[in-house]
């Protein structure tokens, strides 16, 4: 179970780590320290919501073609893991990337609510993160051990965005410097390879 809980841990922090318009809104709003608590609990809800649709909707939905697909479903949720690898493994080498926040005036609860919808619902790739990726990846666990799955999954969305919403006064500094990014590329990088590994295992792959 321990292993289960695990991997969804490490597959959610893995995917929710990579810098984009959400969590560069929940930085920026982390900073200037407007809304902070509501921020983060809409942005980590939206994520189990998301997570749970993709693992019961798959599960119950695909239940008969995963049984009788579940080799290619584990092989091609590995191609996929190793290729995403590879983006942030060209970013770690490549990148120069440097965060900034730019000083705006205040909204209200509603206004920023509004805005972070648009980022969070509008953005395809948190379906397929969420609802394929990681519904997929968690067809190889069955009863308890997907809840267990499920669990570390959504868990991992609450730590993350609580963190960078109420530790932003601290990363900010951090992030302002290249290498931090460089490294938390490559951290990602060997995190997907090492899940694709395990997939193309259960697979039959490898």
């Amino acid at each position: 179970m321990f292993i289960a809980f695990l991997t969804g841990s490490l597959l959610g922090i893995s995917l929710i780590l990579v810098i984009g318009a959400q969590n560069a809104f929940v930085l920026r709003q982390g900073i200037l320290r407007q809304h902070i608590f509501y921020v983060v609990l809409f942005c980590s809800i939206s994520d189990v919501l998301l997570i749970c649709i993709g693992i019961t909707g798959i599960s119950f939905f695909f239940n008969n073609f995963i049984s009788e697909y579940s080799n290619l479903l584990f092989g091609l949720s590995s191609i996929w893991l190793i290729i995403y690898g590879f983006v942030r493994l060209k970013s770690a080498f490549k990148s120069n990337l440097i965060f900034t926040v730019d000083k705006l005036e205040p909204k209200s609860l509603l206004q920023t609510l509004s805005v972070l919808s648009v980022l969070t619902f509008a953005n395809p790739h948190v379906y397929l993160d969420t609802v394929v990726l990681i519904g997929s990846v968690s067809q190889q666990f069955t009863s308890n051990l997907k809840i267990a799955f499920a669990i570390g999954a959504s868990l991992s969305s609450f730590i993350f965005f609580f963190s960078l919403g109420y530790g932003a006064k601290i990363f900010a500094p951090l992030m302002q410097k290249p290498l931090s990014w460089k490294f938390l590329d490559l951290l990602i990088a060997v995190t997907m390879f090492t899940i694709a590994f395990k997939l193309a295992l259960e697979g039959g792959w490898i």
